[in-house]
């Protein structure tokens, strides 16, 4: 695999991270704090529901490559240089990073489970950081909004009717397993299975 130059280490000038955030200062000021000197066009969106706050922020990028990231995530300098390098060699590709939850525990088998998923069935979600070019995005058509939930899912789905070809970053992305904690771990695992059947049968 090729490696990133130094110029690329930290430059992040052709992107435009899109972030959706409510209610939740702590984890956004922390990932951007981590974002600062990236160089990118940070975009934070709140607009109601996380399918509009998603295509709000992609209406607003300026920049070639749209790079979708939860709040809670926790973007390293390794998740960065993989993410360029993948870029490099499909440039036209959708974009999406292996998941790794913070806390560890029961949410460590949830992270593995969608890790298979996404390497057998190309059914990545969107706290695996979606990213891909602008262009590719606008034939896509943007990310459903007569959904109440899943539009990460739906939105990969559509790329996949347009032939846009999936690639998993080899870097693991962690993110925060709140869902599992707050709401607990077998009820969490049980809704969220639930919620894939039902959206993988949605007709597009």
């Amino acid at each position: 695999m090729a490696k990133p130059n130094k110029q690329d280490e930290q430059c992040l000038e052709n992107f435009s991270i899109i972030i959706p955030s409510w209610n939740q200062e702590t984890a956004l000021n922390a990932l951007l704090e981590k974002l600062e000197n990236t160089g990118a066009e940070i975009i934070v969106s709140s607009e109601g529901s996380r399918a509009k706050s998603l295509n709000a922020g992609a209406k607003k990028a300026t920049r070639k490559i749209l790079w979708f990231v939860h709040a809670d995530s926790q973007i390293t300098k390794e998740n960065i240089q993989s993410l360029i390098v993948s870029l490099n060699q499909f440039p036209d590709a959708l974009h999406y990073f292996k998941l790794q939850f913070a806390e560890g525990g029961l949410s460590a088998i949830n992270a593995k489970g969608a890790n298979l998923r996404s390497s057998l069935f190309d059914l990545p979600y969107g706290d695996q950081a979606l990213c891909l070019s602008k262009q590719q995005f606008e034939l896509i058509g943007a990310y459903p909004e007569d959904t109440p939930y899943g539009e990460d899912l739906l939105f990969v789905r559509l790329a996949k009717k347009c032939q846009v070809k999936l690639v998993e970053v080899p870097s693991f992305l962690i993110s925060s397993a709140r869902k599992y904690n707050s709401q607990g771990w077998v009820k969490t695992s049980i809704t969220h299975w639930y919620i894939m059947f039902k959206l993988l049968l949605k007709k597009l």
